[in-house]
């Protein structure tokens, strides 16, 4: 029985990477790669972006229980954070932010994916976190896209592992997100991600579909931040809001 529902696991997962690849193959190829060059188009192709995501999400058996605890100003662009656990946290957070477009900070390996790479390098923001010429880059990449009109994604934790299908508590901060939000003057909007360490662990034979329980916890206001202090009280402050919501939740 194990081995069935393992083989099972693994035939599901196929099949999320089929979704994502035929969706870039027709979509990606002939109408993101074109037009996605240049900035101000952006905003209009964010729309089939997000399809891309809930196309992944929705049809390998995934849903979504959202719930704002705060409002989000539509007209306000923010530094977006939350918990990382699974490769899945991408399409969840495009699905839900439906009116603020994100520009995701993320890997630079992932410019190495055939295809993928390049709309990755054109929508987001890649850093190689062992360059410190590529994380100088980050700050005047990021600047640019608010300046645009767009919101910014990060994962402060900088990645996924394999152990994180057995935790609750998060990896330690880096301090990309809290220096951008609080150097550009943007405010910062909290994301509790709960359960997909579990529902889609990075382990090919195990994992399952079902409704994922997202929150947004918390902004906070980052006008009146300044030194480094500050950037490092704001960093702890965003932290013990995902940590308690992730306990609470346990309990």
């Amino acid at each position: 029985m194990k081995y069935i529902k393992g083989f099972l696991v693994l035939i599901w997962r196929i099949w999320m990477i089929l979704l994502g690849s035929i969706y870039v193959l027709i979509i990606g190829v002939f109408i993101v790669l074109p037009l996605a060059n240049f900035d101000r188009t952006f905003p209009y192709i964010y729309p089939l972006i997000r399809y891309w995501g809930k196309f992944i999400l929705y049809g390998t058996g995934f849903r979504i229980d959202y719930k704002k605890l705060v409002p989000l100003d539509p007209k306000e662009n923010y530094i977006f954070i939350a918990n990382h656990s699974s490769i899945m946290d991408i399409m969840l957070v495009l699905t839900i932010l439906k009116d603020h477009p994100i520009a995701f900070v993320g890997k630079a390996e992932l410019l190495k994916i055939p295809i993928f790479g390049k709309i990755f390098e054109r929508i987001c923001i890649p850093v190689d976190r062992n360059s410190a010429r590529s994380k100088a880059n980050v700050y005047p990449e990021a600047k640019k896209k608010l300046d645009r009109n767009l919101s910014i994604f990060i994962f402060p934790e900088g990645g996924v592992t394999n152990e994180k299908e057995f935790q609750i508590y998060l990896d330690k901060f880096k301090d990309g997100a809290f220096n951008i939000a609080v150097e550009t003057k943007t405010p910062l909007a909290v994301i509790a991600i709960h359960g997909l360490n579990k529902m889609l662990p990075f382990n090919w034979f195990r994992g399952y579909p079902g409704k994922i329980k997202v929150r947004l916890l918390a902004t906070f206001e980052t006008k009146n931040l300044e030194s480094k202090e500050d950037k490092q009280a704001l960093k702890e402050e965003a932290f013990n809001t995902i940590l308690k919501d992730l306990q609470q939740c346990k309990n």
